[in-house]
């Protein structure tokens, strides 16, 4: 079997495609999140769309559709109890972690075929329809073309808000933007690589760019070419082992990160 056999499968086109779309948004708005200290927001937010998935199910509607509303409210409202405890906004993903995996678990348990409700804790990245490959594909543009326009914004309110406010940025504003894009982001991701991989997805390519960005638009870049990379990897990989995709992306990016690691420890001598 060679290394091209794999594209002469619909299906493994199709997720090679979104791969790509993923392995491009997924990083950017990772910058941000680690930028911001909201590591564990992408975990609150994937496993609160889990509730979004099973009430869909529930009530016989799309479980993107969903998990997407879902997400947008938690998002909100991580913001919002952040704004009401600034002494302790980390609380705020926490609170609605344990709200989303709580509210989940409870759903889930009234739906009577679990298969599509199990389909979205490690995605289903190779079994996604034309359709849903569109849907992906222009979300992914929408939300890279608005990160691109708010790309200086985005840079000061993830390293001071209260300087980006003297300096003029509409933080309110560019905060609400940003909280939506994120919601969007992980809702789709969860469909395609798992609600339990999303933040994995998120932190690991920024977390490998960190250690060789001198800058933030070097820190943007890196962590896009090492999303990429580990999305298209950890893909091949699945196909030729017979792994979850989900899985092999994100124990790429694992074994990337240690490599780096490594490779900046040998330098530095």
């Amino acid at each position: 079997m060679t290394l091209m056999s794999l594209f002469q499968y619909d299906f493994m086109r199709r997720a090679f495609i979104v791969a790509i779309a993923l392995g491009i948004v997924v990083p950017c708005i990772g910058v941000i999140v680690v930028l911001k200290r909201l590591s564990m927001i992408g975990d609150a937010l994937a496993h609160t769309s889990l509730a979004g998935v099973a009430g869909g199910l529930l009530v016989n509607i799309n479980p993107v559709l969903g998990a997407g509303i879902t997400c947008i409210g938690a998002a909100f409202t991580i913001e919002w109890i952040r704004k009401k405890l600034p002494q302790y906004a980390e609380m705020s993903t926490a609170i609605v972690l344990s709200a989303g995996v709580g509210l989940a678990g409870v759903l889930s348990g009234f739906i009577q075929n679990a298969t599509s409700f199990n389909a979205f804790l490690f995605g289903s990245i190779v079994a996604i329809s034309n359709a849903e490959l569109i849907a992906v594909v222009a979300i992914a543009l929408l939300v890279l073309i608005l990160f691109f326009l708010m790309y200086q914004e985005l840079f000061y309110i993830a390293l001071d808000e209260r300087s980006a406010t003297l300096s003029g940025v509409p933080i309110n504003t560019v905060n609400f933007i940003f909280t939506l894009l994120t919601a969007v982001t992980v809702a789709i991701a969860a469909r395609t690589v798992g609600a339990l991989i999303v933040s994995s997805m998120m932190v690991l390519p920024v977390a490998c760019s960190l250690q060789i960005a001198k800058s933030y638009r070097q820190t943007v870049w890196f962590s896009v070419l090492f999303g990429l990379s580990f999305t298209l990897i950890g893909l091949t990989i699945s196909f030729y082992a017979a792994l979850r995709p989900g899985g092999a992306i994100v124990l790429t990016g694992v074994c990337c990160l240690l490599l780096v690691f490594n490779l900046k420890k040998m330098v530095c001598r």
